[in-house]
């Protein structure tokens, strides 16, 4: 999920993590000794922790990053017969029957897949993919922004086209963001076939605003974002449930409360899926940095890293991201059968209402 910055990110990846710009390696030699990760922009992991990776097996980790989620994506749809790596990590699913029908991914049941809630384990084409994390799309809104305006902050979608909140809000483009895309299908599983559109007509006329990626919506658009240091004018963004205790992470004193806060009836529920790419080079390699994702040693690094909920349900959460973050009690769920069947129409008819 889109939660790091550029600059956090380049800290906690250190020297554990090498520059791609290729496949998972040239010959037999290299792949031996490297493993190569095809990812979004915000994957971030401890420099311990991949280490420790590197210790057990031997692998070091090769990132290489292919902008946001949807981006990344297509990108490995693209390269299905010549993959630029070894493992892919975060298609998610409101992308994933895209990759599976397109054959993007070979099988392999990771270890310790048994400790996964069964929900997540739906859909994964027998094996095809392996859930590493979830958490809730929603839009976050800038606490001190709405008390200085002495406004209440929208709780739901509806709220979001109301008059009150004209030109207050920055979301995802649909066709290139996950964040953008889970948001739209929101609308979608709200307002139903005959009512979407209906909806989004009304955001437009309402002033939304649509940037290609998370990263350009939080920290450049976003007011409540530190890391934009508030040079962004829309206190409303699409974000993450999570998000909040990014927005306190390294603080001293901690605050009472987080600067930021989350309309939860606005919330989508995603998970993110990493799998081994079919053809991948180094396949003994990346089924052990599958393995890895999905142990304990990595599950309970993700909180503070990319502040998502590990997948594993024995995975412990640090006190900050269960005490800031927030949780929705009732997010949008929709099947990932109807957002495979859909969801390119939906893509297309959104663009051209939106966009056009």
């Amino acid at each position: 999920m889109r939660q790091t910055v550029t600059t956090g990110l380049a800290v906690a990846l250190g020297a554990s993590l090498l520059a791609g710009c290729g496949s998972g390696g040239s010959g037999d030699g290299e792949a031996s000794k490297t493993v190569t990760l095809v990812t979004h922009d915000s994957f971030a992991a401890s420099k311990k922790v991949l280490a420790a990776f590197t210790a057990r097996t031997g692998y070091e980790v090769r990132v290489l990053r292919g902008g946001d989620a949807g981006s990344a994506v297509n990108q490995a749809v693209l390269n299905k017969d010549n993959p630029q790596g070894d493992v892919f990590f975060g298609v998610d699913n409101t992308l994933l029957s895209r990759a599976l029908d397109n054959g993007v991914f070979t099988p392999y049941e990771a270890k310790g897949l048994d400790k996964v809630p069964a929900a997540l384990r739906e859909g994964t084409g027998g094996h095809r993919v392996t859930p590493v994390d979830t958490g809730d799309i929603c839009v976050n809104y800038d606490r001190d922004w709405f008390a200085r305006e002495k406004l209440a902050p929208p709780r739901s979608l509806d709220d979001l086209a109301k008059p009150a909140y004209k030109d207050l809000l920055v979301t995802e483009n649909a066709a290139t963001s996950s964040p953008g895309l889970g948001f739209l299908l929101a609308t979608v599983e709200t307002y139903g076939d005959d009512g979407w559109e209906g909806y989004w007509k009304k955001l437009r006329a309402n002033g939304v605003e649509v940037v290609d990626g998370w990263e350009q919506a939080y920290n450049d658009r976003f007011s409540g974002s530190a890391a934009g240091k508030g040079k962004g004018d829309r206190p409303l963004v699409v974000s993450y449930a999570s998000s909040p205790p990014v927005e306190v992470l390294g603080k001293e004193p901690l605050p009472k409360e987080a600067p930021t806060g989350v309309a939860e009836g606005t919330c989508f529920r995603q998970t993110e899926f990493a799998g081994l790419l079919s053809g991948a080079r180094n396949e003994k390699g990346g089924k052990a940095l599958l393995d890895f994702l999905l142990g304990r040693e990595f599950q309970e690094d993700l909180p503070l890293q990319m502040f998502v909920k590990p997948a594993r349900a024995d995975a412990k959460l640090p006190e900050l991201f269960t005490r800031y973050g927030a949780t929705a009690d009732r997010p949008v769920v929709m099947e990932p059968e109807r957002i495979g069947a859909g969801r390119e129409q939906w893509v297309k008819s959104w663009t051209s209402l939106v966009l056009k």
